[in-house]
C-alpha cells in the first residue's frame, strides 16, 4: 500500500497571517469607492430639471428623481456603493425624463398657441374679405 505521508504542521502564526491577509484583501476588493461621479450627475440633472420648470410640468418625475438621489446618499452612508450607483443612475434618468416631459409640455403649449393665433388670423382675413365685397 502506498500511503501519503501527512503534511508537516504549519506554524499557527503563519496560518493566522495568511488568513488575515486573505480577509483584508477580500474586504478591500468588496467595497468599491463611492460613486461620486454618478451622484454629481444626478444632482446636475435634477438642477437642470428644476430650472426647466419640471416642478410645474412633471412634478411626479422630479420628486422620484429626488427620492432616488436621497436613497443613493443613504446607500453611500451604509457603504452599499453598488446600490448607491444604481440609485444615482435611476435618479439621473428620472430627472432627464422630467426635463423631457417638461420640454414636451412647453412645446405643446406653444403649438396650441400658434394654432389659436392662426385660427384668429384666418377669421380676420375672412371678415376683411367679406367687408371689401
Amino acid at each position: 500500500m502506498n500511503a501519503i505521508p501527512p503534511a508537516p504542521p504549519r506554524p499557527p502564526l503563519l496560518t493566522a497571517a495568511v488568513l488575515t491577509a486573505a480577509l483584508l484583501f477580500a474586504a478591500c476588493a468588496s467595497t468599491p469607492p463611492p460613486p461620486t461621479a454618478s451622484l454629481k450627475l444626478a444632482q446636475q440633472a435634477i438642477a437642470t430639471a428644476e430650472q426647466n420648470e419640471a416642478g410645474r410640468f412633471a412634478p411626479g418625475e422630479l420628486a422620484e428623481a429626488r427620492n432616488q438621489l436621497a436613497a443613493a446618499d443613504v446607500a453611500v452612508t451604509e457603504k452599499k456603493m453598488i446600490t448607491a450607483k444604481q440609485l444615482a443612475e435611476e435618479s439621473t434618468a428620472d430627472a432627464e425624463f422630467a426635463s423631457a416631459k417638461t420640454a414636451d409640455a412647453k412645446a405643446n403649449a406653444v403649438n396650441d398657441e400658434m394654432k389659436h393665433s392662426t385660427a384668429t388670423l384666418i377669421q380676420e382675413m375672412q371678415r376683411n374679405a367679406g367687408a371689401q365685397q
